[in-house]
C-alpha cells in the first residue's frame, strides 16, 4: 500500500512538472504568436498607408490627362498596371521564414530543456 501511495505521488508530481512546461511553451506561442500578428497589422497598415499615396497619384494624372484629351486605354492600362514587387515585399520573402526558423529552435530548445528537467524530477 505504502508502495502504492508513493508511485501516486511521483505520478502526480511529474504531471504537475508536464503541466507546467505546457503552461510555459504555451506562452511562448503566444508570444510568438501575438509578435506576428502585431507584424502583419503594422505590415498592412504600411502597405495600405503607401499604396493609398499611389493610388491617389495615379488619379490625379488620369483626370489632367482626360481633361486634356489625352488619356487612351494604352495610356491608362499603363498607369493602372501593376508593378513589380517592392522592397518590402521582397525583405518579407527573406525575413518571414528566418523568423519562423528562430522561434521554431527557441521553442524547441526550451521544450527539450523542459523535458530533461521532468525526466531528472
Amino acid at each position: 500500500m505504502l508502495e502504492l501511495d508513493k508511485k501516486a505521488q511521483e505520478l502526480e508530481q511529474t504531471l504537475q512538472a508536464q503541466i507546467n512546461a505546457l503552461k510555459g511553451d504555451s506562452g511562448d506561442w503566444i508570444r510568438v504568436g501575438s509578435g506576428v500578428v502585431a507584424g502583419g497589422i503594422v505590415a498592412f497598415g504600411l502597405v495600405r498607408l503607401l499604396k493609398g499615396k499611389k493610388n491617389k497619384k495615379t488619379k490625379q494624372i488620369m483626370a489632367v490627362l482626360e481633361r486634356e484629351g489625352l488619356l487612351d486605354k494604352d495610356i491608362s492600362s499603363k498607369l493602372t498596371a501593376k508593378k513589380q514587387a517592392g522592397f518590402m515585399a521582397r525583405m518579407a520573402a527573406i525575413l518571414l521564414p528566418m523568423a519562423i526558423a528562430y522561434g521554431r529552435n527557441k521553442f524547441l530548445n526550451n521544450y527539450m530543456n523542459n523535458s530533461s528537467e521532468v525526466e531528472e524530477a
